[in-house]
């Protein structure tokens, strides 16, 4: 004799039928598929595999993006003499906003079921656009407009096709372990902006040169992407409906609250690259060497302790809040940002490294999680801030005047993060 199901088992067939129904009208037996959409398998070859191929991806995409405070460094010292740091910045700026903002219309591909096609244009760009930037020459006419339309413009808009994509592809796989095999995938972005800075430093500035290092550079990112490639599956079919984005936009701006923190964000984003883009280049010119400038600020201070703030960020605000580590970790990376007014010395530029590096890398962590999806606005700042950081650095750097800006700008996100929680309380 066969137990009675309960009401809850009962309310399921009931809408697994429904749904079974509404799949069989739309006439397209591949969606199907979306019954078993919520047996995830939290593991296996193809799961884990995926999620390799996420990891590195964002060790070739983001992870190159973060690493262009080398490019700076060279570019105004070697390369781009007689363009401004603003001019030149405006070539990591476009791409770090490209970065993210093309995931808007990657991840609506992903969601009409073209990740494969995605992912090999995406790739193909990327390593296309690097091998071009090899073809820069000094100083030459043209070469500025070169360089800004590979690596700015070309090889943003690449990574932009794969970022997006190479992450939402891991929650086809998992549901329960979903936090933690994200977590794995964004750490390719914090190992790629330890490993690729020394690569490229060795290689630009070495025996090899510009033109080879970058074609080295390229050649080892096109492997890694093949691989990556090969490695990523999809599991779930194309979604039947598309997502309305001006209807997402529209309740969106109702929400005064998600609107407040989308500001904060983009305030805090202003200024965030100004350290990433010009410690190694303020270093250098107080006299600090350039083994030191490179190696202690670029990777084993800064990078590295930003990459603990973001695995720690998850245990601090389990005790105080999501919207207090903000404020206190943004209060104190502004005023980090204020100090390299007085950098003179190496116990300064190690300090301003290993201080901006844990709490921004903290802000980072927490403003992820408390508003995951609001990054277009804040891309745009991703892009405008190191210019006018760069503008107003001038070709005398006066570095006063960018500290101040950018450590204003991180001040705002404090103030909107208090007048958040003012108004709605503790969120944490």
């Amino acid at each position: 004799m066969s137990t009675p199901l309960s009401s809850d088992e009962i309310a399921t067939q009931a809408s697994k039928s429904a749904l079974r129904q509404r799949i069989k009208n739309t006439d397209n037996p591949s969606n199907a598929d979306y019954l078993d959409s919520s047996d995830f398998p939290e593991g296996g070859i193809t799961a884990w595999s995926t999620v390799l191929g996420a990891f590195l991806i964002q060790f070739c995409g983001a992870g190159y993006t973060t690493s262009y405070g080398v490019f700076q460094d060279f570019y105004t010292q070697t390369y781009l003499t007689n363009s401004t740091p603003s001019a030149i910045a405006w070539i990591g700026s476009v791409n770090a906003f490209l970065t993210f903002s093309v995931g808007l219309v990657s991840g609506r591909l992903l969601d009409r079921g073209a990740f494969y096609h995605v992912m090999k244009i995406g790739c193909l760009l990327q390593c296309l656009f690097l091998f071009m930037l090899s073809l820069a020459k000094p100083n030459g006419y043209y070469q500025a407009s070169l360089i800004f339309l590979s690596q700015g413009i070309g090889s943003g808009a690449a990574i932009g096709l794969t970022n997006v994509p190479s992450i939402a592809v891991v929650s086809h796989h998992f549901q329960r372990r979903r936090a933690f095999a994200m977590g794995f995938v964004v750490a390719g972005v914090s190992m790629g902006s330890i490993l690729h800075p020394i690569m490229l430093n060795n290689l630009i500035n070495g025996r090899l040169g510009f033109a080879n290092g970058v074609r080295v550079s390229a050649g080892m990112i096109g492997g890694l992407l093949l691989i990556a490639y090969l490695l990523m599956h999809t599991r779930l079919p194309p979604q039947p409906n598309a997502i309305s984005y001006t209807r997402v936009l529209q309740n969106s701006l109702k929400d005064h609250a998600y609107v407040c923190a989308c500001l904060g964000i983009a305030a805090f984003e202003f200024g965030f690259f100004f350290v990433a883009f010009y410690l190694q280049l303020d270093s250098r010119l107080h006299g600090i060497s350039n083994g030191f400038s490179f190696y202690s600020v670029r990777l084993t201070i800064s990078n590295t302790s930003s990459f603990i703030g973001r695995l720690t960020c998850g245990i601090i605000t389990a005790y105080v809040g999501i919207p207090n580590t903000i404020i206190s970790c943004s209060f104190i990376s502004s005023a980090v940002i204020f100090a390299m007014i007085g950098l003179r010395s190496v116990a300064s530029v190690a300090l301003i490294g290993i201080s901006y590096g844990y709490f921004s890398g903290i802000s980072i962590g927490s403003l992820l999680g408390m508003c995951a999806a609001g990054f277009f606005l804040p891309s745009l700042t991703f892009g405008l801030g190191s210019p006018i950081c760069g503008a107003v650095l001038t070709s005398h750097y006066f570095w006063w005047r960018p500290a101040v800006l950018a450590g204003v700008s991180g001040s705002c996100e404090v103030a909107f993060c208090f007048w958040l929680t003012s108004c709605l309380g503790p969120l944490g």
